[in-house]
């Protein structure tokens, strides 16, 4: 009997300092990032930038997977369906974990189920933007434009469920204009075709709108916060041209796939962290118009709920679905 417990002691013993070890080690080799949209959108630019310091934080190299498609979806579900070790990450946003869920139910991946929030990085708000041939100056001229073409002006989103798109409804029912919605693969797709005049008005992340407008191929006709945006002071916002109320943001975390043991989590938290306190970085993060957060995986997962139950009243009433 003694030599029992004495063998279980030591083997409990092994457990517990292979636990040890394993918090001690991790991590051992490059930790992947998944980025669920094209490259040289606002969720990769923003991956990119903040992965540079978060890597030397962590003491291993982040290394950036863009997976685009169905709106975010695909690479979400490949990370939900990836091994929970610590080394495959998303860089989740509205798009993909609280307006999608709600938006298409055939969506294949569970939030709650299937992942566990790490950290709250980002948010940005958006820009109303038109090609700069289109011939109008300001936001009330093409409500006017609109009403006096329904059906005929259209708005380009990063995919069906995005927040893009959704803003745009947003837009549409504030304005009460008819506008047709075409969604793309991600929003970096969609000014080719704005600059041809094939879609004329797109809501997204300033992050990938500015050097084209920067260069007078788009007219920014208002923001969507309820402030204007210290790098845009001449704009105004949506709401102080007549939508009133007008708010929208889009926000950036981190998720691992659902069972990641906590101390891992914990150690990627810590990273991101200490990298969005360093000033460099939000340096870095202002010229591409967007904050640091920063933030508890508990705080990030009471923040994506109340995105989620923001976004429900407008799906709801819009009646808009996925197909």
């Amino acid at each position: 009997m003694n030599r029992y417990f004495l063998n279980l002691l030591v083997g409990v013993g092994t457990v517990i300092m292979g636990a040890g070890v394993h918090a001690q080690a991790y991590p051992v080799k490059p930790v992947r990032l998944v980025v669920p949209f094209p490259a040289g959108g606002a969720t990769d630019i923003l991956a990119r930038t903040i992965s540079l310091k978060a890597s030397e934080k962590l003491g291993q190299q982040i290394v950036i997977d863009n997976r685009p498609g169905a709106g975010g979806t695909i690479g979400s579900d490949h990370v939900s369906k990836s091994a929970p070790d610590g080394y495959t990450l998303l860089i989740a946003t509205g798009s993909t974990h609280s307006i999608g869920p709600i938006i298409n139910p055939k969506i294949p991946y569970n939030v709650e189920r299937d992942f566990v929030p790490v950290v709250y990085v980002a948010k940005t708000s958006s820009v109303l933007v038109v090609p700069g041939t289109l011939p109008v100056k300001n936001l009330a001229e093409f409500i006017a434009l609109a009403k006096s073409k329904p059906g005929q002006l259209n708005y380009g989103s990063s995919g069906n469920g995005t927040n893009s798109h959704l803003s745009g409804e947003l837009f549409k029912a504030q304005a009460g204009v008819f506008i047709t919605h075409i969604p793309y693969r991600g929003t970096g797709l969609v000014f080719t075709d704005m600059m041809s005049g094939q879609v004329h008005m797109l809501m997204d992340n300033y992050v990938t709108a500015q050097s084209n407008i920067k260069d007078g191929k788009l007219r920014v006709l208002g923001v969507t916060s309820p402030q204007r945006l210290p790098f845009l002071p001449d704009v105004p916002t949506l709401d102080e041209q007549g939508l009133k109320g007008f708010d929208v943001s889009n926000w950036f975390g981190i998720y691992a796939p659902r069972g990641t043991p906590a101390d891992l989590v914990t150690r990627v938290n810590t990273a991101f962290n200490q990298a969005l306190q360093d000033p460099d970085m939000q340096k870095r993060l202002a010229v591409l118009g967007a904050t640091p957060t920063g933030s508890t995986p508990e705080q990030m997962g009471a923040m994506v709920a109340a995105d989620k139950a923001r976004w429900s009243k407008l799906i709801r009433d819009r009646k808009i679905v996925v197909e």
